[in-house]
């Protein structure tokens, strides 16, 4: 009998993320460029459930995503940034399957309150001639004749 107590009990405290947790994130922005942080630069952020835009260093509110969330970072059309940040389901999540069997899950999968971004994202900048896949073209030699 206690261990039914103790397992409806510890059922009662494990709600659905979509209930007991939130739907919004406040995730925190840095830029750095060889090793050193760098200020003022303009990111927007984009998941399936919205876009946002945050100036680094700074934090902005999102809505939460089973989707990943892209960060794209840029500067005086000379430094450039991105990056792909997972969302990850968090402990509510896991009471939905063990309480709920499920029900709980899809829910939370669909309002993305059961998944959670890191809460700082750092974006690695690089000069726009540096871009990746980007490659200076050969110079063109010329030929002189006596």
């Amino acid at each position: 009998m206690q261990r039914l107590v103790a397992i409806a009990a510890l059922m009662a405290m494990t709600g659905c993320a979509s209930i007991t947790g939130s739907k919004l994130q406040p995730v925190s922005v840095q830029t750095v460029l060889e090793s050193k942080e760098v200020t003022g630069v303009g990111c927007t952020l984009t998941n399936d459930a919205g876009k946002w835009f945050v100036t680094s260093p700074g934090s902005v509110t999102i809505n939460k995503s089973t989707g990943d969330l892209a960060v794209d970072c840029r500067k005086d059309d000379a430094l450039v940034g991105n990056s792909i940040v997972v969302s990850k389901s968090n402990g509510a999540v896991w009471g939905n399957i063990l309480a709920g069997g499920g029900i709980g899950y899809i829910v939370d999968r669909q309002t993305g309150a059961g998944f959670d971004y890191p809460p700082t994202i750092t974006v690695m900048l690089r000069k726009i001639g540096e871009a990746v896949g980007m490659i200076p073209a050969p110079q063109a030699k010329t030929e002189t004749t006596n």
